[in-house]
């Protein structure tokens, strides 16, 4: 691994590759932080993507990626001399020194929990009105569930036992079946929602992320049906054209594979 020194100097040298960049190259001049985001987004998912498939050579690549553009963001911050990376740095030093009164202060914790419980009443110390207000609205619905729940467990409002939540789930698939046999769109579409919330709530208290686990299961389903495209091809047959009988064949085959 590097050194200390040596990774300075590598920040270093990305910082002056940066300021050279947006001096000569057009592309680079031209960007703002308007046109950087939605590619920062997507640099944020493949990164995603990276530490699903525990792809460490990927993860650092990507990394590098977001690095560059956090450093781009500095950068025209500097421009605009609001802010530079120096000021990003620091402000993160200082929320995080603050934050962590059990490691730079003397309150003590006993475990993870107390920890969260502490971070969500220091955020609303700082003048927040709903320990709510830190998730982002365009976060994806599953992602933005889960985050909605840890901030309010933080708080102490959530269940005491896995089975009371299990429970709950029970009730709501009940609810779903009766909307269901009603026809109501309408109601079946709204006790559809609080089946997922309830089982994102569920994920969480078996200490599973539900956004990995519906990601894997997705990239499961894309190796698996590729697959069965493949033997279809493979026997000059068109998907369309085969049986369900069939094509459940080349699926198990996947599956052991």
């Amino acid at each position: 691994m590097n050194s200390r020194q040596e990774q300075l100097k590598a920040i270093d040298r990305l910082l002056t590759i940066m300021e050279e960049l947006r001096e000569q190259c057009p592309w680079d001049r031209k960007q703002t932080f308007q046109s950087l985001r939605h590619l920062t987004i997507e640099e944020t998912y493949e990164l995603g993507d990276a530490i699903l498939d525990n792809d460490l050579n990927e993860i650092k690549k990507e990394l590098g990626d977001l690095l560059l553009h956090i450093v781009f963001y500095a950068k025209i911050g500097s421009e605009t001399k609001d802010f530079d990376i120096a000021d990003v740095a620091n402000e993160i030093c200082e929320k995080l020194i603050y934050r962590h009164p059990h490691i730079y202060s003397d309150v003590v914790v006993d475990n993870e929990e107390d920890v969260k419980r502490n971070w969500e009443n220091l955020k609303l110390k700082e003048g927040k009105k709903s320990v709510l207000e830190g998730v982002p609205q365009s976060l994806p619905a599953v992602v933005k569930a889960s985050r909605i729940q840890d901030k309010v467990a933080g708080v102490g409002f959530d269940w005491e036992e896995p089975n009371q939540v299990f429970e709950k789930l029970e009730e709501e698939l009940g609810e779903l079946r009766h909307e269901i046999r009603m026809q109501n769109q309408e109601r079946i579409e709204a006790e559809f929602g609080d089946v997922l919330f309830s089982m994102v709530n569920y994920a969480r208290f078996l200490n599973v992320n539900p956004e990995d686990a519906l990601e894997r299961t997705n990239k499961k389903f894309i190796k698996r049906f590729q697959y069965l495209e493949k033997k279809a091809k493979e026997v000059n047959k068109e998907l369309k054209d085969m049986t369900l009988g069939e094509m459940d064949v080349f699926w198990e085959e996947a599956k052991k594979l």
